[in-house]
């Protein structure tokens, strides 16, 4: 974790309702994501998008809501089209989160309402296009009231990149219900670009791109006001040399901006700002991929050449000026990047941006270019954060406020949640195999297995087989409620690393949970706090949900250091995470002392580890962190003592070992802990 998000997790306040503050279980929730993902021949070619908003829709789930999802698609005229449905969108979803997605062929009227009242707790059903109604982007009353209907008073919006738009299902439909809140990925953007503009670690660096100056404006003004340095490039720059007498050729320029280039030039010299243009750059006779391109100084720029890129100078005098960032902001290309020969000066503050970021910065990067220039280098996980808001990061950068995020409601001012609070927790039972089943034996397994649990849907059923073992596993519960985990996972996406399993990798094998920090990977394997820490963050940004152990040994319980051991595990491990990545993980809590020791954690004892647990997370983030964590018992679980143990209120399942291996055993302990 870098210094910048530990900062930023330390200070993060939401003054909006989040989903984290609402009780969902048994309602009707209306979740609006922004799904307006490519299609060709009704196929989603980038699931980008809907894996952003997965977090989300997955709390929502485990929170026992019924979800309506609602997005828009592209922009059909005038009614519905085709070419334009949200049914693909709806396969691409159901893979994705691995349960099924019912689908509506309409966004409003008598076909989603009955739709909508059929819907069972964890159960999802995904509107048709809202923009198939003009009455959408009118953000017309009686079309918001109609959306409004579908649900049980509960609005969520986690479509951060439709913020900047007034339409009904952004705003119009928060005017008739009872609460409208943030999800997980709104919470997130408005937390670190919110951040950067009211608070930033210093020194503060601002890096704009693009081909115009007209395009980024306010952006330009907002943050030459904020940050200590702003480094622009891209064909917005060629502006600002010809405003300063400076030879542009045939480059790309804005005339009618040219008092605006001057205005912003003097206004930082006048307030001592730092304002960074490039001295070199990378020119061509045409605007053409296969042009012949050379390099030379600003000041000698030929009259039949233009600029398609920033030079090896400028790059390398950017890159000095980012290595000195706390908080770097970066939007917009430095040169005509879909052009290979002309894509070396993007790349090279991508792997500046990334390389100040692993030194400590917190980096947001957002803008088509920029996250693909992110992309392509193989850095998306050495990022802070990769904005999906477009249009409406640019409108949030320049100081404007977002119509989508002001209709949200307020949190009230003298509202304090306690951490004894009770909310309603999904239980889990999670089984550990270890290194336990061949292939065979796992399909045996669950052949018996599934058929016990067939139809409990009161709690989340997972299970972790050896890793040679997990497509068996995820072919044998395709069309189950069962998930599978993986044991373990490296923090890395790839490299020389003999032996280890990339969090992509487990993805890719079907893996929608991973188990870290178990006190066997830390006793036998020499599994630190470190590692869990840089594991469990690398697996949320690859989407999977972790569970992380922590527990005391025999002689920390002996010395009456149980406390002590089990916040530092805590805090220097998952409590590294930004509150909004917190969030989406579970606490396992395995008294090793008491496994295989002949030593008995009652059911008592666990509970009040796991309030000490509780009690931590609410001091290093929110009290409604802590309500709302999933906490499991992972002391040798058995159909004999599971009950005692879900009935403490701070237990929230169980992470089972040897039991987990007999489908009798592992069956009966899940029927317990789902009341039936």
């Amino acid at each position: 974790m870098t210094y910048g998000e530990a900062r930023i997790a330390s200070n993060e306040s939401m003054s909006k309702l989040t989903i984290n503050d609402l009780e969902l279980r048994g309602k009707r929730v209306f979740i609006r994501v922004d799904f307006n993902v490519p299609l060709k021949d009704g196929v989603v070619t980038d699931e980008t998008r809907i894996r952003e908003t997965i977090p989300t829709l997955r709390l929502a789930i485990q929170k026992g809501a019924r979800l309506i999802i609602a997005s828009h698609l592209g922009r059909p005229k005038g009614g519905p089209d085709s070419k334009f449905s949200l049914f693909p969108v709806a396969k691409k979803l159901e893979a994705l989160i691995g349960k099924p997605v019912r689908f509506a062929s309409d966004c409003a009227g008598p076909v989603p309402e009955s739709k909508s009242k059929t819907l069972g707790d964890g159960e999802i059903l995904l509107l048709e296009n809202v923009r198939f109604h003009p009455e959408e982007e009118k953000n017309d009353e009686a079309f918001s009231k109609q959306l409004a209907s579908l649900c049980d008073g509960i609005f969520i919006c986690d479509a951060f990149g439709s913020a900047h738009r007034a339409h009904a299902s952004v705003v119009g439909i928060t005017r008739f219900v009872k609460a409208a809140a943030a999800g997980l990925l709104m919470e997130k953007e408005l937390t670190y670009l919110g951040r950067a503009l009211t608070d930033p670690a210093r020194p503060f660096v601002a890096i704009l791109g693009g081909a115009k100056v007209s395009d980024k404006i306010e952006v330009v003004e907002n943050l030459m006001k904020i940050a200590d340095a702003t480094l622009i490039g891209g064909g917005m720059a060629y502006t600002f040399f010809k405003a300063q007498g400076l030879p542009i050729g045939k480059s790309l320029v804005e005339d009618d901006k040219l008092e605006l280039a001057k205005k912003l030039l003097d206004d930082a010299k006048q307030n001592n700002r730092k304002l960074l243009l490039p001295i070199d750059h990378v020119i061509a006779p045409e605007f053409k991929a296969t042009s012949t391109a050379t390099t030379v100084d600003i000041a000698a720029t030929p009259a039949d050449q233009m600029g398609l890129d920033i030079g090896p100078k400028t790059a390398a005098a950017f890159a000095a000026e980012i290595s000195r960032a706390k908080t770097i902001v970066w939007n917009g290309p430095m040169g005509v990047f879909e052009m290979p020969a002309f894509a070396n000066g993007t790349l090279e503050i991508a792997r500046a941006v990334a390389a100040a970021t692993s030194a400590g910065a917190t980096s947001i990067v957002g803008g088509g270019d920029s996250v693909a220039a992110i992309h392509q280098s193989g850095l998306a996980d050495k990022i802070s954060h990769i904005s999906t808001g477009g249009g409406a990061s640019l409108e949030f950068l320049a100081g404007a406020k977002l119509p989508g995020v002001e209709a949200l409601t307020d949190k009230p001012a003298e509202r304090v949640a306690t951490v004894s609070s009770r909310v309603t927790r999904r239980p889990l039972i999670a089984g550990n195999w270890k290194m336990f089943k061949t292939q065979m034996e796992t399909s045996v397994f669950f052949s018996s297995f599934s058929m016990l649990v067939d139809g409990i849907k009161q709690c989340d059923i997972v299970i972790a087989p050896p890793f040679t073992a997990i497509h068996a596993a995820v072919e044998a519960a395709r069309g189950t409620q069962i998930a599978v985990a993986a044991q373990n996972v490296f923090y890395e996406k790839e490299g020389a690393f003999t032996g280890e399993i990339s969090p992509q990798m487990l993805v890719e094998a079907g893996c929608r949970y991973v188990i870290i920090g178990h006190s066997e990977r830390r006793q036998f394997f020499g599994e630190t706090d470190e590692t869990v820490a840089k594991k469990t963050k690398t697996a949320l940004a690859a989407k999977l949900t972790p569970i992380v152990c922590i527990g005391e040994m025999l002689q920390h319980r002996e010395a009456g250091t149980t406390e002590d051991i089990c916040r530092t595990q805590l805090l220097d491990g998952p409590g590294s995470l930004t509150p909004s990545e917190f969030s989406r993980i579970l606490i396992a809590y395995e008294p090793v002392w008491a496994i295989g020791t002949g030593k008995v954690a009652t059911p008592e004892i666990a509970s009040e580890v796991h309030r000490l647990i509780r009690k931590c997370v609410a001091e290093k983030f929110t009290a409604a962190h802590a309500s709302a964590l999933r906490i499991l018992y992972g002391g040798s679980v058995k159909p004999d003592n599971i009950q005692g143990l879900m009935a403490q209120e701070d237990i929230d399942g169980a992470l089972v070992g040897g039991a987990s291996l007999d489908a009798k055993s592992f069956a009966s302990i899940v029927r317990d802990c789902a009341g039936r």
